[in-house]
């Protein structure tokens, strides 16, 4: 089972404007499917935009090979900023 790290949507907060959970999931899964475990948070509707990361979740996560999306890999770089 290959492990990606990516956003999944959970919920709005107005129209069309979603907040995101950053999480562990299968690649092969879809996106609202069930998540191997939640790593953090991303709500862009807020201004500016909030992330929220388990720093240990996520670098076992990347111990163990898990992959983290183009997006993903761009929010922790703002994070660590």
């Amino acid at each position: 089972m290959e492990v990606c790290i990516r956003l999944q949507k959970a919920g709005k907060s107005a129209k069309k404007r979603y907040n995101y959970r950053i999480v562990a999931m299968s690649r092969s899964q879809a996106r609202q499917s069930r998540a191997l475990e939640i790593l953090g948070y991303y709500d862009p509707a807020k201004n500016p935009a909030v992330i929220s990361v388990d720093s240990q979740k996520l670098e076992k996560w990347i111990k163990n090979g898990a992959q983290m999306s183009d997006t993903v890999r761009t929010l922790v770089k703002k994070i660590n900023k």
